[in-house]
């Protein structure tokens, strides 16, 4: 009877033991799972990341109050050919950030200073000599670039990814890795922009690289017609669950008739290089997610023949900042409910603002930034584009800065972006000590960020 009992006591202890093990280890799962590295979380089943995650947010926090109409773009006049010494392509921080600063008695970058360069138009280099014709010629019906190799990417990499297929085309082989150890030294890092992927290439290889804004289809098919790979980046939606992020794409081929792109999807595949094909009408919805961005990786030589392929206000960013706000705008009175439409009116907006240093731009684009959050925005949104940042910070609206770098940061990219914007605002806020906290952290994240680098310098 006695060993009865006992048997029965340590049974009961037994189920009380797996029964506690089995809660703690319920409970603990979620942390357990997110505290592996990315790498080894990509090879887990969906359904272990479902059970293991928190709900994912619904879109970037709308603002906290309804902004102005925004209002029209002001007429500027703008060279009909690229000047021979225009504006700067790379914007400055602008003059505001350093009043406010200054009177709240806390040390900025110095006004002129630059913004950071891995998200900044290092557009067209390219100069025409003479300029080229206004008159393009319609590309042909269909054509096919041969030659390119698909590679699968690795984790978050489909940015270096399709810069090493392009390299490759030319003769340059490298590595995805090594590309990426140049840019996103932090495996965790969820982006890496086409400016810093065009610097790599003008910097680390005889080759160059140019990055454009509002391109369109013609655009693409004249370049892919001539031989040129096209890199876009582009919207992209898995499923439901996973939601929107951003995600690059190299198009070699076009066919008019069946009103179909070909590219090399790094994540998509198909692997044996027969290419992957998407419609004219998947091409255009998603690529206006990213202000219709493109780049082009071609040998030093042949610049004035890539500049030959593009709309002329595509050869200097005053006037291509122009254009893209005016297609934007057109398309927010031709849909007023599309939030990218509103978006890209204020991304382009904020660069005509660094590059004219007209204050209405900034006060136009934060409008417009406002009506895109307040329609809603992916929260990946800031991820890979940050002009808000600017624009809120051009006009002093610091408390919008802290909210979406908030928001961007909870939801696990953006990392080093949103740490040095949101440093940016604590600094005019009269905040140094976290001013500094942050634009270390983002120096953590990646030790090239020259712009970082500067702003604790100058806090020195």
């Amino acid at each position: 009877m006695g060993d009865m009992r006992k048997g029965c006591v340590l049974g009961i202890l037994v189920m009380v033991f797996v029964a506690v093990t089995a809660v703690l280890g319920w409970i603990a799962f979620p942390r357990i799972v997110a505290a592996l590295p990315a790498q080894v979380r990509l090879y887990l089943p969906e359904e272990v990341i479902r059970a293991a995650s928190t709900p994912l947010p619904t879109a970037l926090p709308a603002p906290a109050f309804t902004s102005q109409s925004v209002v029209l773009i002001p007429t500027l006049a703008l060279p009909t050919s690229p000047p021979s010494q225009g504006p700067s392509p790379t914007p400055t921080i602008p003059a505001t950030y350093t009043a406010v600063a200054a009177e709240a008695g806390s040390p900025m970058p110095e006004a002129g200073s630059p913004t950071p360069t891995d998200q900044l138009p290092i557009t067209p280099t390219l100069t025409p000599s003479p300029p080229h014709s206004l008159t393009l010629s319609p590309p042909p019906p269909a054509h096919r670039i041969t030659g390119l190799a698909v590679i699968p990417q690795k984790f978050n990499n489909c940015g270096p990814a399709n810069l090493t297929i392009n390299l490759a085309y030319y003769g340059h082989a490298v590595d995805q890795l090594d590309v990426a150890a140049q840019m996103r030294p932090q495996y965790e890092d969820r982006n890496v922009t086409p400016w810093e992927l065009a610097a790599y290439v003008n910097e680390q290889t005889p080759l160059q690289a140019s990055v454009f804004s509002g391109g369109d289809l013609d655009t693409l098919k004249r370049l892919i017609a001539a031989g040129y790979p096209v890199v876009i980046e582009k919207g992209y939606e898995p499923n439901d669950w996973q939601g929107w992020m951003g995600h690059y794409l190299t198009l070699i081929g076009y066919d008019d008739a069946a009103q179909e792109f070909t590219s090399l999807d790094t994540f998509l595949g198909p692997w044996n290089s027969n290419g992957r094909t998407e419609s004219y009408d998947y091409i255009t919805t998603y690529w206006q997610h990213f202000n219709n961005i493109f780049y082009v990786v071609y040998p030093p030589e042949e610049g004035e023949a890539v500049l030959a392929l593009l709309p002329p206000a595509l050869s200097h960013p005053l006037t291509m900042w122009q254009q893209a706000a005016e297609t934007a705008q057109s398309q927010t009175i031709a849909d007023p409910a599309n939030p990218y439409a509103w978006f890209n009116l204020g991304s382009s907006l904020t660069e005509l603002g660094h590059l004219t240093g007209e204050q209405s731009y900034f006060a136009n684009a934060a409008a417009a930034f406002d009506q895109a959050r307040t329609i809603g925005l992916p929260w990946r949104m800031l991820w890979y584009q940050f002009q808000p940042y600017e624009a809120y910070l051009a006009v002093g609206r610091t408390d919008d800065v802290l909210t979406l770098a908030n928001a961007t940061l909870s939801s696990g990219g953006g990392q080093e972006e949103a740490y040095y914007y949101r440093g940016l605002a604590y600094l005019a806020q009269g905040n140094p000590a976290q001013a500094r906290l942050d634009f270390e952290q983002a120096i953590n994240w990646n030790p090239t960020f020259t712009a970082v680098q500067e702003a604790l310098a100058a806090m020195r």
